[in-house]
């Protein structure tokens, strides 16, 4: 990547920040509904341990840390959609995806770079709050190394890639399906099942466990997760994060090539 194309990504991934900075309301809101359901989901949470401790080899405070982690992820990693895939799919079916296609940046590259700035203005603005809140209200489980924050903050950046990649793929349906809206809500659905959100999959047994837990999604949420709590080598997920990151992009590179041959073939 030259200078100039590195100055273009960076540029969009500023605007990408900047515009979702400009919703001072939503973002408020946000950060009081990841509060709320970080206080439903950790008196769940304390309920669940008080019957099963060490539950998916978790202790009371791990699980709590882990909660209030998935908060500050949630909008993050648009782990239930809510990012750029809605626009690239209406821009998809109106047709104005061919103004993009004439732009001197890739497309694959332009909506990461997008979607990298949203991600960040997520986690500085309507992650960190609940976070904060959430650690300091509970016990917690926190690291004192400084290296295992800096694993963490890497594991996060390999997150937001991975869920890009995954949302690019969904997007791009719509050059077939023309309607999202199925994609969307299946999305949705795996999405929260597949990422941890709802509980961590170390509590999932058998072999239905050891599947969802090499899933691309298990790179979102648990693969972080693990590293902070100090459950497993970043390293493993450095691995599992980077190998899904490169399928998927190299995934999503071949079906934008069959999609961009479909716009000339409809005379787009």
């Amino acid at each position: 990547m030259g200078g100039g194309s590195a100055r273009l990504y960076g540029a969009v991934a500023v605007g990408g920040f900047r515009r979702y900075a400009t919703y001072r309301a939503a973002t408020a809101a946000g950060v009081f509904t990841n509060t709320v359901f970080g206080l439903i989901l950790v008196y769940t949470y304390l309920a669940l341990w008080n019957e099963r401790p060490d539950l998916g080899g978790y202790g009371q405070a791990q699980a709590v840390t882990y909660v209030w982690l998935g908060q500050a992820l949630y909008a993050t990693l648009a782990i239930q959609g809510g990012g750029f895939e809605v626009e690239l799919m209406e821009r998809i079916r109106t047709g104005a995806i061919a103004i993009d296609l004439y732009r001197p940046a890739d497309l694959q590259g332009w909506w990461l770079a997008q979607d990298l700035g949203r991600s960040v203005f997520q986690l500085l603005g309507r992650g960190v709050i609940p976070f904060l809140f959430g650690v300091t209200v509970f016990p917690v489980a926190l690291p004192d190394d400084p290296l295992t924050w800096a694993a963490f903050l890497t594991t996060v950046l390999l997150a937001m890639v991975v869920s890009y990649a995954i949302r690019y793929l969904v997007a791009l349906s719509a050059f077939w399906l023309m309607d999202g809206t199925g994609a969307m809500q299946m999305l949705m659905i795996v999405g929260m099942l597949c990422s941890g959100m709802v509980l961590p999959l170390n509590v999932f047994p058998g072999v239905f466990g050891e599947v969802v837990r090499m899933l691309p999604w298990a790179a979102l949420l648990q693969g972080p997760a693990d590293v902070l709590l100090g459950e497993t080598s970043a390293l493993r997920v450095f691995a599992l994060q980077g190998a899904w990151a490169v399928a998927l992009l190299v995934a999503g590179r071949l079906l934008q090539s069959a999609a961009t041959r479909r716009v000339v073939v409809q005379g787009g």
